[in-house]
């Protein structure tokens, strides 16, 4: 069994979110070390002729991972926390964690250091720490979307998919059907089609998100 992985998200993602929930359940269980790494949904489906992330004074996904690479050279487990907060807020209390008022709030929850927001955005160094992640993803496991899992062997998984993230036995359950799933070569996909239901379920959890967002969906095919 695997006892470390690397976690690419964008706070952004509703999809990562709930795999962010699941999996630090699973690592509840059996003490899974998570290295949290940065992918960036505003850039991967960047409009021709709209500027990119790092360009803009504020980003949806992309300044609250640069406050996160801040954090990360403090203490991974500190990131991952800012990481935490940004997605609670986001997709289950509705609120936009790239604003300045609210992030600071959530950073104070997490016990980061003071003006840890401020500094992190004043630290140009920040948006390269993302931007090589960011790289990395799509250069090395043809990223196109988040969640993403890579395991010690060097092999990167997309999702798993799943909503309401499972806990308890059904968590371990998924994560040992993942860490199959990875170590079968030549095995690329497996999809459930979504049913009415499912979609109006969907919709439900999402509608913290769904109300709180100020971007369009953008949804590229996988390549």
């Amino acid at each position: 069994m695997a006892t470390e992985i690397e976690f690419y998200f964008d706070p952004m993602c509703p999809w990562a979110y709930q795999t962010s929930v699941w999996i630090r359940d699973v690592r509840s269980q059996i003490g899974l070390d998570i290295a949290w790494r940065f992918f960036s949904l505003e850039e991967i489906n960047r409009p021709e002729g709209k500027r990119h992330p790092w360009e803009r004074p504020i980003a949806y996904g992309w300044t609250p991972m640069r406050v996160a690479a801040w954090l990360l050279r403090i203490d991974m487990e500190l990131c991952g926390r800012w990481y935490e907060a940004c997605g609670r807020a986001l997709h289950v209390d509705g609120r936009r964690p790239y604003e300045r008022d609210v992030a600071v709030e959530l950073l104070e929850s997490i016990d980061a250091p003071p003006n840890a927001w401020d500094e992190a955005l004043a630290d140009a160094t920040t948006h390269d720490d993302v931007h090589a992640d960011h790289d990395r993803a799509v250069a090395e496991y043809g990223a196109f979307g988040v969640p993403i899992i890579v395991y010690p062997t060097g092999r990167a998984i997309f999702g798993p998919v799943v909503v309401p993230a499972p806990t308890g036995d059904a968590a371990l359950q998924l994560w040992e059907l993942c860490e199959t799933y990875s170590e079968i070569g030549g095995l690329f996909e497996l999809k459930t089609p979504k049913t009415g239901a499912d979609l109006r379920m969907i919709a439900d959890q999402f509608h913290p998100y769904l109300t709180a967002r100020q971007w369009s969906t953008i949804q590229n095919p996988a390549p």
